[in-house]
């Protein structure tokens, strides 16, 4: 791919991710285009055998071979972009899974959408809603910024080649929303939210070591 291309696809990553920050657009209309994008770009990564400035657009140089300036600066420009769409637009990901995934309970009233980005959940096994039911708990409360510094950890952590870094972060996590997980909604919402957190960042971050 020439220069040119790669600075449009740059854009169009950039785009994405700003796409993705759109809240009054459903969750599932701002994933939508960041899942095309990456999987767009390890699809030309299978086709071409390199998704950035290559080999072929190199320069000669007396001690070898060495990236012209406007290929380094492309290349490193499409691998940030390609990053941010993993932090940023992990969250419209998350959330189109958690609204799928938990649909079902919305609908019959079992769970309900808290203020602060968590759920309402009651402490005992009565229906929301019901006249028995306690005073439902907001539970799972500032889950968008804990994905964004989880995703920015994992990525990172995958760049830099020490992914043990990956299960400390999950650790820390856990522990700190250990007794919010009482209920079975609460304790499925955090595994579905992590799991899809955590492989979306992975994706993110395989495309661009590719």
């Amino acid at each position: 791919m020439t220069t040119t291309l790669w600075l449009v696809a740059a854009a169009v990553v950039l785009a994405t991710a700003v796409w993705s920050t759109v809240r009054p657009v459903p969750a599932v209309a701002r994933a939508v285009p960041a899942v095309v994008v990456l999987l767009a770009l390890l699809a030309v990564r299978i086709a071409t055998g390199t998704i950035a400035p290559g080999p072929t657009e190199r320069t000669a140089h007396p001690h070898g071979l060495v990236a012209s300036a406007p290929d380094a600066v492309v290349g490193t420009v499409l691998a940030a972009a390609v990053c941010l769409v993993g932090i940023v637009a992990g969250s419209a990901v998350t959330g189109a899974v958690l609204g799928v995934a938990m649909r079902g309970d919305l609908r019959r009233g079992d769970v309900r959408r808290g203020t602060h980005g968590g759920i309402l959940v009651s402490t005992r096994d009565e229906p929301l809603g019901s006249s028995t039911a306690p005073e439902p708990s907001e539970v799972l409360r500032g889950g968008a910024v804990i994905g964004f510094l989880e995703r920015f950890a994992i990525v990172g952590a995958a760049l830099v080649g020490h992914l043990e870094i990956v299960a400390a972060v999950i650790a820390v996590k856990g522990l700190g929303r250990f007794s919010e997980l009482d209920s079975p909604a609460a304790r499925e919402r955090f595994i579905v939210g992590t799991l899809t957190s955590t492989c979306w960042a992975g994706l993110a971050a395989a495309v661009v070591l590719l």
